[in-house]
């Protein structure tokens, strides 16, 4: 069963949305057992994957079939397969994914409205994300991207706040410009790779294979993303536009700014178990689509554009950090810090350092297990006073005790308090950032000064949060009603204790995750730099 783990991670939610589409809709008991049944499912699928893992840079549990084979003619032969696989990258990822959507899926059970058509939804998207991880075929990834699209776009559209509409469209709209975009280079580099092994009849096979497109020479000679073509388009060559192109739409999903505007609508839109998977899984698909395709399928390109890459993370960092300290709702300046520590994966895959590559993999790991449990404390206020405006709530520790203190276990994570995981990640990232120069010459060293502002700009938000609404006289505004304010109900400790212990075991013990990054990361700088040199001396 081994060989199939992942293809059952991948397909039992997409058996159960189809056995949900034939129950009566009166059954809202069984979609939500259903949806809880298959995320435990899913956990015991992936357990022998964690055990099993051997930490090497090499893909494992890797499951491969044809999928598409057309024959063109003179064009060649199309071929497509469904390959997947995990490294020391994608597992982590996959590992929060569905850590997370159990989470979600059990702060999911105060939903009221169409139950049915909600967990369908959320089985579909469930197994899209998985899938995206794990594709190493560059036509079923773009496939399993593409899909996350529509069952986000109704599960903000139909069970959202009241801009919902406004919300959903700014989100699909965003997200499709830089599918269009990933899309022209998917289509580039299918023309200009073949698969070396296949080709060897006389009849030239391309492929959408991600490890024949890593290697330079399957690149077919003359075509224009061919590392030997010196075409040039403007003021760069084909590759150069390509990385750039692949770099805009996978920062859309990251977000970076100044392409960020959609998130805080649609975090602010969307109910709380939506806004969970959204910050903690999906904006990781930007960052993973980076560090999977772009860096290392355009090696030279991301060295040329490391220092740009790096002031665009240093801009998300201190950007979204002032944005978050001027928010009045709380899940806006949430939202706004998840801007905010998104670049600093930016910053590390920039520095094209073991360091900062480790780093930028652990800070998403990290941020996504923060980012659920800060949500989910937005979610529990809202549930009882819908309201989320920070300077309605003053002294509430006095009457949320347990609550409060898994806030400041929220808040000082998210800070990057030393015993942490953030703190790890940010630290990683920083030791990258600092080395670059030194290593490889990509990125300064003032990068990673100024990027430690954003941990003051932080911790300021942070703490005048905590002040205004947790501590001083018990105080509360806009006909909010006191008798509203109660601690955790036993589903809440449920969804919030868990993350909070996550938080914590990731900052005290990170050498586990770290001896499963750490051969990525290393796999990842010497393919950039050694390619990348090759490249640029022989164009």
């Amino acid at each position: 069963m081994q060989h199939y783990l992942i293809s059952l991670l991948i397909f039992t939610p997409l058996v159960a949305a189809c056995i949900c589409l034939f129950l009566p809709k009166k059954f809202e008991k069984a979609f939500r057992a259903v949806a809880l049944i298959v995320n435990v499912q899913q956990i015991l699928w992936l357990l022998p994957m964690l055990v099993g893992f051997r930490a090497s840079g090499m893909f494992q549990f890797v499951e491969r079939s044809n999928w598409i084979t057309l024959n063109l003619g003179s064009w060649g032969v199309l071929k497509a397969e469904y390959l997947v696989g995990v490294d020391g990258m994608s597992l982590p990822l996959v590992a929060l994914s569905v850590f997370v959507l159990l989470i979600a899926t059990i702060s999911s059970w105060s939903i009221q409205k169409n139950v049915k058509g909600y967990f369908v939804l959320l089985l579909i998207l469930n197994a899209a994300v998985i899938g995206s991880f794990v594709a190493l075929d560059f036509l079923l990834f773009y496939l399993f991207f593409e899909f996350m699209l529509l069952p986000m776009f109704f599960l903000i559209a139909i069970w959202g706040g009241p801009r919902r509409e406004y919300a959903s469209i700014k989100f699909l709209l965003y997200t499709l410009l830089g599918s269009i975009l990933i899309l022209v280079v998917m289509i580039g580099l299918y023309t200009s790779v073949s698969d070396p092994v296949a080709s060897q009849g006389g009849l030239l096979v391309h492929s959408f294979n991600l490890l024949h497109m890593m290697e330079p020479m399957n690149f077919i000679s003359n075509t224009i993303l061919d590392p030997n073509n010196p075409w040039q388009i403007g003021w760069f060559n084909a590759r150069y536009w390509a990385f750039l192109l692949l770099f805009i739409g996978f920062a859309i999903k990251l977000p970076m700014v100044p392409l960020h505007t959609w998130l805080p609508d649609a975090h602010v839109e969307a109910p709380t178990p939506v806004s969970v998977i959204l910050a903690a899984i999906l904006l990781k698909i930007g960052g993973y689509g980076l560090l999977r395709i772009a860096y290392p399928i355009f090696p030279e390109a991301a060295m040329h554009f490391g220092m740009f890459v790096g002031i665009m993370g240093v801009l998300s960092i201190i950007y979204g950090a002032l944005n978050a300290m001027a928010s009045k709702d709380l899940k806006r300046l949430i939202a706004y810090s998840s801007v905010s520590h998104m670049g600093f994966v930016l910053l590390g895959a920039a520095s094209v350092t073991e360091e900062g590559i480790a780093g930028a993999v652990y800070q998403m790991v990290s941020h996504g297990i923060i980012s659920a449990m800060l949500f989910l404390i937005a979610g529990v206020l809202y549930d009882r006073t819908h309201d989320r405006i920070i300077d309605h709530y003053s002294g509430l520790s006095s009457k949320m005790q347990n609550f409060t203190a898994l806030v400041l276990v929220g808040f000082f994570a998210s800070m990057g308090l030393p015993g942490f995981s953030g703190f790890i990640a940010e630290v990683m990232v920083f030791l990258g950032s600092f080395r670059s120069n030194a290593t490889n010459g990509v990125l300064h060293e003032s990068l990673a000064v100024i990027a430690t502002s954003g941990l003051i700009l932080s911790a300021a938000y942070y703490l005048w949060t905590l002040q205004r609404m947790f501590f001083g006289p018990f105080h509360l505004k806009a006909n909010i009603e006191s008798d509203a304010i109660v601690d955790l109900t036993s589903r809440e400790y449920v969804m919030l204790v868990p993350l909070a212990i996550a938080a914590l075991c990731f900052g005290i013990f990170p050498q586990p995750m770290l001896d499963m990054i750490d051969p990525f990361a290393k796999y990842l700088t010497a393919l950039v730099i050694d390619h990348g040199k090759a490249i640029t001396l022989n164009p």
